[in-house]
């Protein structure tokens, strides 16, 4: 019989562009200083090659080995990068995208479906292990936890520091993206939040 798979979501630590509320895809900016229990123990972290999130499994995990998988970024935001909702607000195409993140590129940038569509190969490329923990980004964590819970992309949060641990009663359910069997998130600082 099958072995149960265990699929950990952690999300980067805020750099200051998350706490200023931009628009921060690929821009590969620095985590701002966090307090966390390192974990000791783990042996292997994959994630995204964004510096962000390797500053984070650096201070979460500073034994394990980092495999940075690059089609494990946040969504692309072309034009956008940086910018903030109230800068864009007044541009009819930025609109649109509210409207239809899926359908609708940023100039320059990727939809939600162009981001799905990539880090499913990512997701492909995951270590063949019966417990798999990611730092990852805020978009590609609500993406992953729509699809395992059947839900949809709008209704999933994916705070700072969270881990989200997804579990499957095998690697194979995993793979053929059933529904997981359970669904439990834990802050990782001391009290809740970075």
């Amino acid at each position: 019989m099958d072995q149960f798979f265990v699929l950990r979501l952690i999300r980067h630590a805020p750099t200051r562009g998350n706490q200023q509320k931009r628009y921060i895809g690929w821009t590969d900016e620095a985590i701002l200083p966090f307090d966390a229990e390192p974990d000791l123990l783990l042996k292997t972290v994959v994630g995204s090659d964004l510096k962000r999130c390797r500053q984070t499994a650096a201070v979460l995990f500073p034994n394990a080995v980092y495999r940075a998988n690059r089609e494990l970024r946040e969504c692309h935001f072309g034009q956008w990068e940086t910018k903030t909702y109230e800068e864009l607000k007044d541009i009819g195409l930025y609109q649109s995208w509210i409207d239809d993140p899926w359908g609708i590129r940023p100039p320059g940038g990727e939809s939600l479906a162009d981001m799905a569509e990539r880090v499913e190969r990512g997701i492909r490329k995951l270590p063949d292990d019966r417990e798999v923990t990611l730092v990852l980004h805020g978009g590609p964590i609500r993406y992953l936890m729509a699809e395992a819970l059947g839900e949809k992309f709008q209704d999933q949060i994916a705070l700072h520091g969270g881990c989200h641990t997804l579990t499957w009663e095998s690697r194979q359910a995993f793979e053929e993206r059933a529904l997981c069997t359970s669904f439990s998130v834990e802050p990782l600082t001391a009290n809740g939040n970075m």
